[in-house]
């Protein structure tokens, strides 16, 4: 398996299991980008109301949103590959029948068995990172799994787009690439699994103790903070900003948010030196630093080309800010109880990506377009000073078990 006291940097990312969890994570986002540039096709062949197509998005990650939890519990219990492999293999057959249909209630029912194999794609993938590495070369592994992960979000919008032109299914194939890694994962990938040494009501008490914690339910403030901004003031208003004040086309939107997810993913391979000067407490506390900044430029900016700087230091902000959240989450537990615990932050990281727009948009109805970037400046200022008292244990985590 990986070195777990590796440098961080250097050759990590020619580890075989860190690559085969590339392909796990890959496959953690390819469900929903890949087929939303598909939607004005299928409103027009499957003959739905606009409003309907977004189902398509909510009965996929509904499932996560109650299972994930749960399936981290039976990947602590059994094993991360006994559950990595089915979800892996549910997904694909699911996503691929999704292109074989041509009625949208048949469509819907595929998408939700596909939510069931994805929701516990992007937790586990954090989980057996957290497994196999330790300190600064876990640090690192979370840094390269993040770029990843903002590489097939830049890139996979191009590549359904493109697949769309053939016809609006042939996004929905793409998903049948996960089983070749789960067959990588069945018998290629050498990663440590946790040991049942416990009955499960032990189990559970440990596992509430771990996330009653108030060094894990800062982190978790800290990750729904920042999906709020993220989600809330970025992804919602950035285009409503740029369309309605620049008159800017949605091609250039998307190359403009593009350079803010590529400069994340080039920040994130930094993050074995990054980690290795600087905790990730204080790696936090500057990125909400940079969100504040980004998000206070952006409503003054004189045109669509100077949205490009701001862009850029939030892309350096998020960089920094994601691998740090997962490295810290990842040693906040011994390796029997990790799985609950990424599981239930995936839970939260969704709960701020659905309360985002919500919030957002009250700043936006009470003070127009401005609002929603200066509340999400405002917002991470909050965080910047709060991270002082409500993110600790640093990049060692809790020093020992809180059980």
């Amino acid at each position: 398996m990986g070195n777990p006291q590796g440098s961080g940097s250097g050759r990590l990312y020619r580890d075989k299991n860190l690559r085969i969890i590339f392909g796990v994570t890959l496959m953690g986002v390819l469900g929903v980008a890949s087929i939303t540039p598909a939607f004005p096709r299928i409103i027009t062949d499957l003959g739905i109301q606009p409003r309907d197509v977004g189902l398509l998005i909510t009965v996929f990650t509904l499932p996560g949103i109650f299972l994930s939890p749960f399936l981290g519990l039976l990947a602590d219990r059994y094993g991360r590959k006994r559950i990595l492999v089915p979800s892996l293999v549910l997904f694909a057959l699911a996503g691929g029948s999704c292109g074989l249909t041509r009625d949208f209630t048949l469509l819907l029912m595929a998408r939700f068995f596909q939510g069931v194999g994805g929701a516990s794609l992007a937790a586990l993938s954090s989980t057996v990172i957290g497994d196999l590495y330790e300190g600064q070369a876990r640090a690192a592994a979370m840094g390269y799994n993040a770029s990843v992960l903002s590489v097939g979000t830049a890139t996979y919008p191009a590549i359904g787009g493109t697949l769309a032109l053939l016809g609006w299914h042939y996004p929905f194939f793409l998903p049948l690439l996960a089983l070749p890694v789960a067959y990588l994962i069945l018998f290629h990938m050498d990663n440590p699994e946790p040991v049942r040494r416990q009955g499960l009501a032990e189990y559970l008490r440990g596992a509430m103790a771990i996330l009653r914690n108030r060094n894990v339910l800062g982190v978790f403030v800290v990750s729904v903070a920042t999906f709020i901004i993220l989600y809330g003031s970025l992804l919602t208003y950035f285009p409503l900003l740029a369309a309605g004040r620049f008159s800017a086309s949605t091609m250039i939107i998307g190359l403009i948010m593009s350079c803010m997810s590529l400069t994340t993913g080039l920040t994130s391979t930094q993050m074995g030196r990054l980690s290795g000067r600087f905790t990730e407490k204080n790696l936090i506390k500057v990125s909400f630093l940079l969100y504040a900044v980004a998000l206070a430029l952006i409503p003054f900016t004189p045109a669509i080309g100077s949205c490009l700087l701001p862009m850029v230091i939030f892309g350096l902000g998020h960089g920094m800010n994601i691998p740090s959240i997962m490295s810290l989450m990842a040693g906040y537990a011994p390796m029997e109880h990790r799985g609950i615990l990424m599981s239930v932050n995936g839970t939260v990281l969704r709960l701020g990506q659905t309360l985002g727009p919500l919030v957002m948009g009250l700043a936006f109805a009470r003070w127009g377009i401005a609002g929603p970037f200066l509340s999400g400046a405002v917002l991470s200022l909050v965080v910047f000073g709060a991270a002082v008292t409500i993110v600790k244990g640093e990049r060692k985590g809790i020093p020992s078990r809180v059980v």
